[in-house]
């Protein structure tokens, strides 16, 4: 259970931008669209749940934990093991390929190692989304769809409670947008993760059943 209590955030350098959120709460395993224009506070939000941005004041609990309390040790690890986020931008890294672009989470995760379990995943995940012949390639010979789908994957793989979409399909065309958007559902349930996707795009909200108007909660 995600629960955001009398949040109050506002960046020292801008004026006149503010976001307070009386009350949210997104339940375990509940999907999620929060929309709004650009530079409404949604990507502000996100930086707030996942801890890059501490509230001035307010709550932000996951479960019982509030990571607005938490040093950035703490809050690094709640990120690499709690939260798999989906960019933009695809986020991947130019000199690793597919397979080690998707084990990101687990290099990078202090206790984790590749076993064959691990293996197994990555080869499933690649399966499911349909990337089982670009294992070795690299960012540069992917197309804009390819290069998302290889993101679902490192977000949904070490199936985390929590999986954020920020703008998500902001790259691709029409078309690709309705493929991705169909293969990440299906990622996300086959997880059982929490799914919050945030969009400008009103034509996606057609995916979700629960959509929050960042403008109406930040009133």
């Amino acid at each position: 259970m995600i629960t955001i209590e009398n949040l109050y955030f506002k960046y020292r350098e801008a004026q006149g931008f503010e976001l307070k959120i009386k009350e949210l709460k997104i339940a375990d395993g509940e999907k999620c669209c929060i929309v709004g224009p650009s530079g409404s506070g949604k990507t502000t939000l996100v930086n707030l749940l996942t801890g890059i941005y501490k509230p001035v004041s307010g709550t932000i609990r996951i479960d019982n934990m509030d990571i607005s309390d938490r040093n950035e040790k703490e809050i690094r690890g709640f990120r690499i093991n709690s939260i798999g986020y989906i960019f933009q931008d695809f986020g991947l890294i130019d000199y690793l390929n597919v397979e080690d672009n998707i084990l990101l989470p687990v290099y990078l995760s202090p206790g984790m190692s590749v076993n064959r379990s691990m293996k197994e995943r990555v080869d499933y995940l690649l399966t499911r989304l349909n990337l089982g012949d670009k294992r070795s390639s690299f960012s540069r010979q992917l197309s804009q769809g390819e290069k998302q789908r290889v993101s679902i994957a490192r977000a949904v793989l070490l199936k985390p409670r929590i999986i954020i979409g920020d703008e998500a399909t902001g790259n691709l065309d029409a078309k690709t947008t309705e493929k991705i958007m169909e293969l990440l559902l299906e990622a996300v349930a086959e997880s059982g993760s929490t799914f919050i996707f945030i969009t400008h795009n009103l034509l996606l909200m057609k995916y979700f059943k629960r959509v929050i108007d960042i403008i109406e909660l930040n009133k």
